[in-house]
């Protein structure tokens, strides 16, 4: 005989993180020393692992390149060189150029931080090589506003748990910002904790066996 429990959906994404988090604890998420560098790195880290983008970054602080000025000031080819581990690395030298110069130009992070959380999201997405992935994890991470970020690890959890038919990014971030408080450690962690389970159990070739959310 199985017991059958009925969750709404605010209580079912609650109990996801709540067994997410039970099973592997904090994750201290976003990896910086500073807000320049959660840009930096949420650009670089656009279709490949961290892992790269890591030995990127560690290249751009060897070569004293690490803060959005001296990325505007850096010559293009010597960027290129620098963030090749992240690959695409012509089409990033020249993101980082665009998303460095646009917060430079507004002042820096401090100045645009007066904002409100729509007209800067719209802001950011207004420069080349922010799409809404990036947009928002800068949004999250530097700005600390609470927006809910949509990876394609996200998109899996949500699709393979029935979570929601509508699996654009826009429908997957209605999903928890209605449903969760708006809340950035909530959401800080969630998306880490999201990410985790993805690499250990929930890949592309799922191992269901033993995962924690299983029963679900």
């Amino acid at each position: 005989m199985f017991l059958v429990i009925k969750f709404t959906m605010r209580e079912l994404l609650l109990e996801i993180f709540n067994i997410l988090y039970k099973e592997f604890g904090k994750q201290h998420w976003w990896p910086a020393e500073t807000k320049d560098e959660i840009v930096i790195g949420a650009v670089l880290t656009q279709n490949t692992a961290w892992s790269n983008v890591e030995r990127a970054i560690s290249n751009l602080k060897k070569a004293g390149v690490i803060r959005l000025k001296d990325i505007v000031c850096v010559d293009e080819s010597l960027l290129k060189e620098l963030i090749k581990p992240a690959g695409f690395f012509n089409q990033k030298a020249l993101y980082l150029k665009s998303i460095a110069s646009f917060i430079e130009g507004h002042g820096g992070l401090s100045s645009l931080s007066k904002q409100d959380t729509h007209k800067l999201r719209s802001m950011l997405l207004s420069v080349k090589g922010v799409g809404k992935e990036t947009a928002d994890s800068i949004l999250l991470y530097a700005f600390e506003r609470p927006v809910f970020v949509v990876d394609a690890y996200t998109k899996r959890l949500v699709s393979r748990h029935r979570l929601s038919e509508d699996l654009s990014y826009d429908g997957i971030q209605r999903l928890f910002m209605e449903n969760l408080p708006l809340d950035v450690g909530l959401f800080n962690e969630y998306h880490a904790l999201i990410v985790k389970l993805a690499k250990v159990y929930c890949k592309k070739k799922p191992l269901c066996s033993g995962c924690p959310l299983e029963r679900l």
